[in-house]
């Protein structure tokens, strides 16, 4: 079954939503109370949902802890997903830093650099490597995805060295730019600067 892009997004939201309700004791939660505390509409939530066969009762709604454990089974990958991060400047330290890229779905395992250095040092507990080695080290320590924060300048060149690595399977990319890699190889691409535009106009639409 295919799902759109737009509801696997959904479904993580209500997977931390329903987290946090599990956590403070709540039973039971509605598609109305889901979608005002998401801001989306009931009727969007009961349709995503619906996608994975009926789970709540009409009129009753749904058990948090049997729909956070429905829906983690949904979400959870194969096996912990092992990460490399390629570029330790200001924004990939602000992600090492960042707690919710260490789970036991996902994790940085390695980091690659051409800052002599960083090469060769642990930064957060995580070993840095030149960017020259990134394909024998990925290939060597099972990496599945890389997140990319280097400049624009420097991503094409970053991803034409990783992407003949064997089992490569995603780029994460921060850098401000298109990147071009094989067929196989999924890419999200992460421009904040876009966002924040896409903020800004409408903003300036209820000014």
């Amino acid at each position: 079954m295919k799902i759109a892009e737009a509801t696997v997004a959904r479904l993580v939201l209500y997977h931390r939503l329903l987290a946090k309700l599990h956590a403070e004791g709540q039973k039971v939660v509605s598609s109305q109370e889901m979608g005002k505390l998401l801001s989306l509409k009931a009727s969007q939530v009961r349709k995503d949902l619906s996608y994975f066969g009926e789970i709540g009762k009409r009129g009753v709604g749904y058990h948090v802890a049997k729909l956070y454990e429905h829906l983690d089974d949904i979400l959870s990958p194969p096996q912990k997903w092992r990460m490399g991060l390629v570029g330790v400047g200001h924004l990939g330290s602000a992600l090492l830093g960042y707690k919710a890229f260490d789970t036991k779905k996902y994790g940085i395992e390695i980091l690659f650099d051409n800052d002599l250095e960083k090469v060769g040092n642990e930064i957060f507990g995580i070993p840095c490597y030149h960017i020259d080695h990134a394909c024998r080290i990925i290939n060597e320590n099972n990496i599945d995805v890389i997140i990319l924060t280097v400049p624009s300048n420097a991503a094409q060149d970053c991803v034409d060295s990783i992407v003949k690595c064997n089992g490569l399977k995603g780029i994460l990319n921060f850098s401000p730019t298109s990147i071009i890699v094989p067929e196989d190889i999924l890419v999200y691409n992460v421009d904040i600067s876009v966002e924040l535009e896409k903020l800004l106009f409408y903003v300036k639409q209820i000014m």
